[in-house]
């Protein structure tokens, strides 16, 4: 068993599971939000929430402010538990990590994720439709906030509470409003799409363009829900994972 010493590892991952899923969170959010997933999975899949700087256990650590030394200390960090079978679950700005991440991992010539889960987020090929918003003021920071329905109100209204969040909202913002796409192959595992028939964010169609990122077989699965589906959908989100995931398992 390898020594449980791990800040980006949220739990101790178990020995005697088939399959590791790391999961990535979306902006502002921690490991916490992979808490419950472990009770609605196959048994043999082993949910690993990742935990970033500047949130969680880590909170007094400073968030990255841009991917590619994320991505860098993360391959890092994860190296040790890459040692069966593995694939990646991100949500939104987690969609974007665990992308790059497997094309690093490919990069380095490591052990690269069987299956790669993508959840509301647009294909990263294509080009920002939306002006940044980490540059804003508080003020308008918060309010464009409210759109993505991922922050409950009673924290939005707290102004002690949001002053402690807005410094890892505005560095996860920062990361992903400053990436830059840059062509590569397409990866060699199965990629699943998920989103929200009614998010406001990410359209079917930016989803859909996910396919040209693989030479393997690649799906899109719509929830309904906005941007934060996967909180309702919870239940249903997993079984389609466990699906997905059950060819591996054999």
């Amino acid at each position: 068993m390898i020594p449980y010493a791990n800040p980006w590892m949220f739990n101790q991952p178990k020995d005697h599971t088939k399959l590791r899923l790391f999961c990535f969170p979306y902006a502002g959010g921690g490991a916490t939000a992979y808490l419950q997933w472990q009770k609605d999975i196959l048994p043999e899949i082993d949910i690993c929430p990742i935990e970033l700087p500047g949130r969680g256990k880590r909170f007094i650590e400073q968030p990255f402010t841009s991917l590619a030394p994320l991505i860098e200390a993360l391959a890092e960090g994860i190296e040790p538990y890459l040692t069966m079978p593995f694939a990646f679950f991100g949500h939104s700005m987690g969609g974007l990590i665990s992308f790059e991440l497997a094309r690093y991992l490919r990069k380095q010539q490591m052990a690269l994720p069987m299956h790669l889960f993508i959840s509301a987020f647009r294909a990263p090929q294509l080009p920002p439709v939306s002006p940044p918003l980490h540059q804003l003021s508080d003020a308008e920071f918060i309010q464009e906030l409210k759109r993505f329905n991922g922050t409950p109100p009673a924290v939005l209204e707290h102004a002690e509470l949001m002053q402690l969040l807005l410094d890892v909202l505005r560095a996860d913002f920062s990361l992903c409003e400053t990436y830059r796409y840059t062509i590569e192959e397409p990866l060699s595992c199965s990629i699943s799409v998920f989103g929200g028939l009614q998010d406001q964010e990410v359209t079917r169609a930016e989803l859909e363009q996910w396919r040209q990122q693989t030479t393997r077989p690649a799906s899109l699965r719509m929830f309904p829900g906005d941007h934060f589906f996967l909180v309702a959908m919870q239940k249903l989100l997993l079984q389609m994972i466990s699906q997905d995931l059950a060819a591996y398992l054999q």
